[in-house]
């Protein structure tokens, strides 16, 4: 599908996608192509008519999914918002889909650094037998959990810290330091344990660490001082393993008002 290009000189557009990460090696690019970022990268070409490069606001891993992932590009040419839209989902696979698209208000507007909070949703079938209908989009504990016991023990984590003992060894940040602004478990309407984790910006494996830690909590393998005490530590050994990516999804950006963007609806 291609638009006829405007006579105003084309300007930086932003855009929010959605997908399925089990479709995926990540979001980003890979030598075999199967990176959302590649998908989404070729079906923003097909419109343009010449390379698209993009920036997300968040790198997500292999397996995790996005409800509100935002990108940012600079087309070569300039085309309606519609283009980037229904144009764009025309060019990508099922698993991925564009849901809107605008040109920022502000021209200093980026993806990544201008946002001020992502919040993730982590989902986990707590129950004996393993998920069918839901595989690959919940995580899995195979027993009860003590809800209660896990808001207990996320208590002590918010704030202004360094989180070393819940990154991955691999992790590229220049400091472990972050702010977490939000980390509740509770029940959703499915049965399903939710874990709500919001944050300035996310070290990586850093939720599924988390979650993983205080898993073991409601477990009753740890009791529910363990995390602040594994926090202090700074050791990643310390921590419980990582979780699985099946139940985690970027579920939105939050950014200034004056970049002129969708207002994510839970961050």
């Amino acid at each position: 599908m291609r638009t006829d290009v405007t006579a105003a000189a084309p300007r930086r557009v932003a855009i929010g996608i959605e997908y399925d990460g089990r479709s995926f090696s990540g979001w980003q690019t890979q030598p075999g192509r199967t990176g959302v970022q590649d998908a989404l990268e070729a079906a923003l070409a097909a419109i343009a008519g010449a390379p698209v490069a993009t920036i997300c606001a968040g790198r997500t891993d292999a397996g995790v999914h996005a409800s509100g992932q935002v990108v940012h590009f600079d087309p070569p040419v300039r085309r309606p918002d519609s283009a980037w839209t229904r144009g764009v989902n025309a060019h990508l696979p099922p698993a991925v889909s564009v849901l809107w698209a605008v040109e920022p208000a502000s021209d200093d507007f980026h993806a990544r650094f201008s946002a001020t909070a992502r919040r993730y949703r982590y989902r986990l079938l707590a129950r004996a037998a393993r998920p069918g209908r839901l595989v690959g989009r919940v995580g899995w504990w195979h027993g009860a959990l003590d809800v209660d016991a896990m808001q207990a023990a996320a208590r002590p984590l918010l704030g202004y810290h360094d989180f070393s003992a819940f990154r991955a060894a691999e992790c590229q940040a220049k400091t472990p330091l972050r702010t977490l602004r939000c980390l509740d478990v509770a029940i959703d309407a499915d049965g399903l344990v939710r874990f709500d984790v919001e944050a300035d910006a996310f070290l990586q494996h850093m939720v599924r660490n988390l979650v993983g830690t205080l898993v073991y909590v409601g477990a009753g393998r740890r009791p529910v001082e363990w995390p602040a005490a594994v926090l202090a530590g700074r050791d990643r050994r310390a921590a419980a393993p990582t979780f699985a990516p099946d139940g985690l999804e970027l579920a939105a950006v939050a950014y200034p008002a004056r970049h002129g963007l969708p207002s994510p609806p839970c961050v």
